[in-house]
């Protein structure tokens, strides 16, 4: 079935008009108020010279204006480029040499502390931002919030733009690009996965359905794939604010969820609300409808621990990935009460279709993405299917073909009769707090078993050598047994300052990592696989 993405919010905005679309702090936007910014920005664009099939550099923090400048960029029938400033400036002008974008959107501070007399204090604190300013020559330039020295001369402000007399209907067709998103690669071969409105909507209309999310149900989060099916379900989108980060701040996260009837978390930030929520008072409790869980694996320890702290709540469980979200959705419930081998994932959703081919998951469907920017062009390079990496099987279940993964097809490691697969731990770890990256390794025993060692790149203050005593290390041990199984709890987890790398890919080396680290596993207590 095709879905438009932005026909699908608009069409919310038709039915509701005057019911709340999103409030970020004191300040609410209906769904009227939603429709006419969004298309007074496409109008407001397309009267400064933004075209259809224009690409839009796009670092603005979630919040209104990023909603609702993003939507419109697509309204006005461009391509919204997200970019992270964190990737560093080589990785950066190297994504932004293949996404080809004639717009920069940006935050003023952004501006300020890349180019403008913040640089010098950014730089002091060891943060290396891409010169926005500069970064695409020739472009464009949008600024979200009040002007500040090193925004360049001419930067449009949203405000300006949402003044436009409204533009009657998006423009552009909805099979055309609308979001780049990179994904992996390297400075020589970034990889970016690009998505329609259609292949948007698709994904989207089924996770608002799956979830169950009703019109003037209250759905916190600040995740732009959440938020948006909210709004496609006529729900109230409310967001935290920008920069609350409910894994380091849960008790202020756990504040605004008082009234929320859905949120979203990734499992390390919910382990660490859920460890909050455990610390108030039995009739202070936040009593959210359904928890929605993401990013990473959602394992049966987080599971038993959210059934413990909120019994009455109901904790849905994503798998999809970059180029298909969601692929698949599992009722916590059922996640416990599977018994076989594997990981179940979920009910696949009806965007996304699926086979085992040698045992790897294979995706197609609707709600795949278009394909790949291709190097040295304009063009998409279509997917046509999706080779998952993952191990899986599908079983026939009451709601459609069930999904069960079964590890990665590579980097299995052994551990008396478990078989740990780095694949599913090391996304749980990256969702921490403070944890820039991280890798899992075995070390081989006298008996054939692995050791396991946990390896991870703190975001600050980084060690100079191994160092199994370094905070994040000791806080990360601290709080895996809350999000993976026992039997997979690694034997030493340990802070290093960079992974070691190899190959003209520089891709993690694990084999180079375990030699590092070899030494200082034999200090380290080993765990009991049938704890």
């Amino acid at each position: 079935m095709s879905v438009d993405l932005l026909a699908a919010v608009l069409d919310s905005a038709d039915r509701t008009p005057t019911a709340p679309a999103i409030t970020l702090g004191r300040r609410t936007l209906t769904f009227a108020a939603l429709r006419r910014r969004v298309l007074g920005i496409a109008a407001g664009l397309r009267a400064e010279g933004f075209a259809v099939g224009d690409r839009m550099l796009f670092s603005v923090r979630p919040g209104l204006d990023a909603v609702t400048l993003a939507l419109g960029a697509i309204a006005a029938g461009g391509t919204v480029v997200f970019a992270d400033p964190g990737a560093g400036e080589t990785v950066f002008r190297a994504r932004m040499g293949l996404a080809g974008p004639s717009w920069v959107a940006a935050e003023s501070l952004l501006y300020a502390a890349s180019s403008g007399p913040l640089a010098g204090i950014a730089r002091r604190r060891g943060i290396a931002l891409p010169t926005y300013a500069s970064i695409v020559p020739g472009a464009r330039h949008i600024r979200s919030g009040a002007w500040l020295p090193g925004v360049p001369r001419g930067a449009l402000a949203v405000s300006r733009l949402a003044a436009a007399a409204a533009l009657p209907a998006p423009l552009g067709d909805p099979a055309d690009p609308a979001l780049v998103i990179f994904t992996s690669g390297t400075t020589q071969a970034p990889r970016a996965v690009v998505h329609s409105r259609a292949t948007l909507g698709a994904g989207l209309d089924d996770f608002a359905t799956a979830t169950g999310i009703a019109p003037g149900e209250i759905v916190l989060t600040d995740q732009l794939m959440v938020g948006v099916p909210a709004l496609i379900a006529g729900a109230h989108w409310v967001m935290p604010a920008p920069g609350l980060d409910p894994g380091a701040s849960p008790e202020r996260f756990v504040a605004l969820a008082a009234g929320a009837d859905v949120l979203f978390a990734v499992p390390a930030a919910l382990a660490r609300i859920l460890d909050a929520i455990a610390a108030m008072p039995a009739g202070a409790r936040p009593a959210p409808r359904a928890v929605i869980v993401g990013g990473a694996p959602v394992l049966r320890p987080l599971l038993e621990r959210s059934r413990a702290v909120l019994p009455g709540t109901r904790v849905l469980a994503l798998y999809g990935m970059t180029e298909m979200l969601p692929v698949a959705i599992a009722d916590g419930a059922d996640k416990l009460a599977f018994g076989g081998d594997g990981d179940l994932v979920g009910t696949l959703v009806p965007s996304a279709a699926a086979r085992i081919d040698a045992g790897e998951l294979v995706l197609s469907g609707p709600g795949l993405a278009l394909g790949l920017l291709a190097p040295g062009s304009v063009s998409v390079e279509p997917i046509g299917e999706l080779r998952t990496g993952d191990l899986a099987r599908l079983e026939p279940g009451r709601d459609g073909r069930r999904l069960i993964l079964q590890g990665r097809a590579k980097d299995m490691l052994i551990r008396g009769t478990t078989n740990v697969y780095p694949g599913l731990i090391e996304p749980v770890v990256a969702t921490i707090h403070g944890v820039a990256e991280c890798l899992l390794v075995g070390v081989p025993d006298a008996i054939g078993d692995d050791r396991l060692v946990l390896a991870v790149v703190p975001a600050k203050d980084a060690p100079r050598g191994p160092d199994p005593a370094h905070p994040l290390a000791v806080s990360v041990a601290a709080v895996l047994p809350r999000l993976i199984d026992a039997a997979c709890l690694p034997d030493l987890v340990v802070a290093l300052a960079e992974l070691p790398r190899s190959g003209r890919g520089a891709k993690p080396d694990r084999a180079a990592l375990a030699a590092a680290v070899a030494r200082l596993v034999d200090a380290a207590p080993q765990q009991d696989p049938r704890a």
